[in-house]
């Protein structure tokens, strides 16, 4: 059965690797939902968040293959409830809709904030899972959004293991 996975890919910082990452995903046939890439807690470590729907199966065959490309440290695979999970979305409307007190309310209804007030256009922002954001944007779509844009999943484990811990067991 398909569920929604997220992956966490543990790497060093070098030149190549998003590609070199992704294409373990292409060879299998499986969409990436969404693909963040930051620096770890641990200097020198990169982390890359993947969501994607497939199989606990095709899942655990990726995460496999991941740790074999050179320069990935660890890759380790987490159902929906074993992680805390966010993601960001900007919302650019035109200026002249906050006359009416409707954009305001709805901005306050979604726990979202006005970023920048601009003579022609505000950024509103918002942060929370993807069904937040979109309900946010389908309120905001009647007064006209000029551009909206989505980061994607960042995630923390909910298990106390540090990655410092795993990369002292290899």
């Amino acid at each position: 059965m398909e569920k929604t996975y997220t992956v966490s890919v543990f790497t060093e910082n070098s030149i190549g690797m998003m590609n070199r990452v992704t294409i373990v995903f292409t060879r299998r046939h499986l969409n990436i939902d969404s693909i963040t890439a930051s620096e770890s807690e641990v200097p020198g470590v990169f982390r890359y968040t993947i969501v994607l729907r497939t199989t606990r199966q095709q899942v655990d065959k990726v995460v496999g293959q991941l740790e074999k490309v050179i320069d990935v440290i660890k890759a380790f695979v987490h159902e929906e409830n074993d992680i805390v999970h966010q993601e960001i979305a900007l919302y650019k409307i035109r200026t002249e809709t906050l006359t009416n007190g409707d954009v305001e309310k709805v901005i306050r209804e979604h726990h979202a904030r006005v970023l920048t007030v601009d003579p022609q256009f505000m950024v509103i922002e918002k942060t929370g899972h993807v069904e937040e954001t979109q309900l946010l944007f389908e309120k905001l779509r009647p007064y006209g959004v000029l551009e909206f844009a989505r980061s994607g999943r960042v995630a923390v484990t909910k298990p106390m293991k540090e990655l410092s811990t795993y990369l002292e067991e290899i």
